[in-house]
């Protein structure tokens, strides 16, 4: 299914549609300020399930929680004075902030690691959703693979300490590209060409601040 949007004047109707597909396990497809993206409800079992097996990921470094507001990231990451800080310098905007998991969150999402990347979007489409929804959005970058049968997806084994790359080739632009996607339950088309570009990671789980993928966000080194 595929609803229309006007990222300026976003119909309510829709995104009650939308949030109450979601909260049944459904996954959508997304704009965002640089690529598309599919997502689930953070607290549908049913929709990560079906994510993870869309997305063809085993690594969880791949997956975003997508946010409206820092605030909701204390519910499930550890974040400081300093990086609250150093984080609301950066958002909304095209920027993951890789974080510690409380206790709990991993078992939540079915994590291996006690890390979770966030993002607030400055897209208006996600922002609005989450809001109606009322709880964060758990998302990885749509790709090119996922136009493949689940069963013949082929897995990428991710060296311990590295983030593999993804071609930027592997993106898509238009909304339409993403009706060919078996997996993806709603299509939310807000009639733009994306950029076909990545969000820069920062890693802050240690000490200081470390680039773990530059991308659209410009970011100190």
């Amino acid at each position: 299914m595929i609803d229309y949007v006007i990222p300026g004047n976003i119909d309510t109707r829709v995104l009650k549609r939308a949030a109450s597909a979601l909260r049944e396990g459904a996954v959508a497809a997304l704009p965002t300020e640089t690529t598309w993206i599919t997502a689930c409800a953070l607290n549908s079992g049913i929709g990560i399930k079906k994510l993870r097996a869309l997305s063809g990921e085993r690594d969880e470094r791949h997956f975003t929680l997508l946010c409206s507001k820092i605030s909701q990231f204390s519910n499930y990451c550890e974040i400081d004075n300093q990086r609250f800080r150093l984080i609301n310098k950066h958002m909304p905007g095209p920027f993951v902030f890789i974080l510690k998991t409380l206790h709990g969150t991993e078992k939540t999402l079915g994590l291996k690691r006690r890390e979770l990347g966030v993002r607030i979007p400055e897209h208006t489409v996600p922002r609005a959703l989450i809001d109606t929804l009322g709880e964060p959005l758990y998302t990885i970058t749509a790709k090119r693979s996922m136009l493949k049968d689940e069963n013949q997806i082929e897995y990428e084994e991710d060296d311990e300490n590295e983030l593999h790359l993804i071609p930027e080739a592997e993106l898509f632009e238009s909304a339409v590209e993403m009706l060919d996607i078996k997996g993806i339950d709603l299509v939310l088309d807000s009639g733009e060409e994306l950029q076909r570009c990545f969000s820069t990671v920062i890693d802050l789980t240690g000490t200081n601040a470390r680039i773990l993928r530059k991308g659209a966000g410009v970011f100190p080194e």
